[in-house]
């Protein structure tokens, strides 16, 4: 998330009580997780197995739980708890503002755009010009949509990550998203699809994309320029699909994976790990290429008929052997 204006370090300290190691001097732009962080970002990190990556990442300042030593022209912010402390920021720069009526105030709308009853525009939705939003749908506040867009009846755009931090006692607290879905010109989704804004930043589904009915689409997942999607698919949190994929019916695709441009997967298949495109063809769990998996199946098909004849043939060998 990108503040109005920079702030200070110092009066963000103030706010989550926290002690300064470093350049007090300097200002944060934007609030961001460990995985989307740049110059002028401000993120948190708990965990011991990650203080090098946030500490030495792009990002300007950390909320940290350890005195450690600081990098130059960065702050450290020392806290006991920095995930409460990254919520309480989130929740004060983007406070949660319930929805009062079918349309905020605050909505843009676009010309020839057409909201058909019981659709539900949130605070700062902008909605691009020559658009069909279908009966029930759902675009919770900041949701960007572009030009010629479909959404079909009972989708719902921009709803807070699925984004656990677990406690000591093994239970789970929530994130406060404070990202964004952005959907670009010429995209049609389907009914019934869900779609999860960012956690700190974007969920892009790009220019003309096609997305059937019954698709989720986690936190932060960027979907490339004309990618089919079939009903039933889901994408995990933090995954890229590069452009010009297609992806059948009732597939898994794991978090934070690479689906490579042009890349076919087939229905049922389980996406583990990120997989190269070039036209290539997947099927499977976990997902291989699938002419090799189709030798494969044809090879196990072939097995029972194979041990038949070995046990066929032994039951020969200790017949003779017995004589």
């Amino acid at each position: 998330m990108k503040f109005k204006m920079p702030i200070s370090i110092i009066d963000i300290a103030k706010l989550i009580d926290a002690q300064i190691i470093g350049d007090s001097k300097i200002k944060v732009t934007f609030l961001s997780e460990i995985h989307k962080v740049e110059k002028g970002s401000l993120m948190f990190v708990d965990n011991e197995k990650y203080y090098n990556q946030a500490i030495y990442s792009a990002a300007t300042a950390i909320i940290i739980n350890k005195e450690l030593e600081c990098p130059e022209g960065k702050a450290l912010l020392i806290v006991e708890k920095p995930f409460e402390a990254y919520n309480k920021l989130a929740l004060h720069f983007k406070p949660f503002v319930p929805i009062t009526r079918s349309v905020s105030p605050t909505a843009i709308i676009g010309e020839n755009t057409i909201l058909e009853p019981g659709v539900v525009v949130g605070h700062h939705v902008t909605i691009g010009d020559n658009c069909l939003i279908r009966a029930n749908t759902v675009l919770l506040d900041n949701t960007k949509i572009g030009s010629n867009v479909i959404i079909h009846a009972n989708s719902s755009i921009g709803n807070d990550a699925f984004y656990m931090s677990r406690n000591d006692d093994k239970s789970y607290n929530r994130w406060h998203s404070i990202g964004r879905v952005i959907i670009e010109d010429n995209v049609e989704i389907g009914a019934g699809c869900t779609i999860d804004k960012g956690v700190s930043g974007d969920t892009i589904i790009g220019e003309g994309t096609k997305i059937d009915n019954l698709v989720h689409i986690g936190h932060g997942v960027c979907i490339g320029r004309h990618c089919l999607l079939a009903a039933q698919v889901g994408i995990a949190g933090k995954t890229i699909i590069q452009d010009y994929v297609r992806i059948y019916g009732q597939v898994g695709i794991s978090k934070s994976i690479v689906v490579g441009e042009g890349a076919t997967i087939l229905p049922k298949t389980g996406v583990l790990k990120s997989i190269p495109g070039g036209d290539k063809e997947y099927i499977g769990i976990p997902a291989a290429e699938s002419r090799g998996k189709f030798r494969e199946m044809a090879a196990l098909r072939q097995l029972p008929a194979m041990i038949k004849k070995v046990d066929e043939l032994y039951a020969k060998f200790f017949k003779k052997e017995k004589d």
